[in-house]
């Protein structure tokens, strides 16, 4: 019994910590955009995130599509905003995407490693 009341507060205050901090993916990109004549189209996103140990210099965002990745360069004069151009073949008229942001994060010793995905999107290309 006595150990039982020496863990329950332990584990009480490492789920609220882990409960505290959170990361959300914003896609900022339209649903629909018209035919580009270089197949080359405009992805963004945003990072929104709490975790105050994250390393903001560390963030390394890519877009997913299908087995390929591309990856994202900051937006200029824009903060936590990240764009990529990804290619869709002219004979297709949607491409389905995800956002994936890898990043370190501060803890004891050697810094930590973490990685965040998005839902999946779909770009429709009239």
């Amino acid at each position: 019994m006595r150990k039982f009341k020496t863990v329950l507060p332990l584990s009480m205050l490492v789920l609220l910590l882990v409960s505290c901090a959170s990361s959300l993916i914003t896609n900022l990109t339209p649903t629909t955009v018209p035919r580009n004549p270089s197949g080359q189209y405009l992805v963004e996103m945003k990072l929104d995130t709490t975790q105050q140990s994250l390393r903001p210099q560390s963030i390394t965002p890519c877009v997913l599509a299908g087995f390929d990745s591309y990856p994202m360069r900051p937006t200029l004069k824009m903060a936590n905003r990240w764009e990529a151009l990804i290619p869709v073949p002219a004979d297709k008229d949607a491409v389905v995407y995800h956002f994936k942001v890898d990043y370190e994060y501060n803890r004891f010793g050697e810094p930590g490693k973490g990685s965040k995905l998005s839902p999946e999107y779909k770009l429709t290309i009239k």
